[in-house]
């Protein structure tokens, strides 16, 4: 059993630092174009619901407590609190639809696409009120299409291709991540 825990430990850090080191892939922009969604995608497929939603979790609480893991190396409760910062906590209601997913339904590949396709949207949807909220208190009143304009229609082709591009990756590598054995 304490096997178990020490891999699973260790592969949420792993999926963490991994999301990490996405998030530093920027172009900048109103919300930035990051990898952090395809590590998402990537972690949840590869180490499983539940280690991959505990690595999304690590990755964030890394975050919050000012490591620079964010995009443009950003960090703190400040950048979370931001107008993006709703981004940043649906990738854990991303995970959390996937996790849900895969306990509730048997473990098929479409159940995972539907799974990372509803959570997506409702990271689109929770993202996009936090930025209309924050944006709204700090710079004016901004209109929901328009947000919805900057934030969201940008990155939905973006990221279908990085989910499919993590399920393609993460079906290959998960016989071998299944096969190793941390003590």
């Amino acid at each position: 059993m304490k096997k178990i825990k020490i891999r699973n430990l260790v592969f949420a850090a792993l999926g963490a630092a991994f999301i990490s080191v996405c998030s530093w892939i920027t172009i900048p922009g109103t919300v930035p174009f990051t990898l952090q969604t395809f590590a998402v995608f990537c972690v949840l497929c590869a180490f499983g619901a539940k280690v991959g939603t505990l690595a999304v979790i690590t990755y964030i609480a890394l975050g919050a407590v000012g490591l620079p893991v964010f995009s443009n190396f950003n960090s703190g409760i400040g950048a979370i609190l931001g107008t993006t910062g709703g981004y940043i906590v649906g990738f854990v209601i991303l995970a959390l639809v996937y996790l849900i997913a895969t306990v509730l339904f048997p473990k098929k590949l479409i159940v995972e696409i539907a799974a990372m396709l509803v959570g997506l949207i409702l990271l689109y949807a929770f993202g996009t009120a936090w930025f209309v909220v924050v944006y709204t208190n700090n710079n004016g009143a901004i209109s929901v299409s328009k947000a919805l304009s900057l934030c969201v229609v940008p990155f939905i082709l973006p990221d279908l291709v990085k989910m499919g591009l993590a399920i393609l990756i993460s079906t290959r590598l998960r016989p071998f991540i299944n096969k190793l054995h941390i003590s």
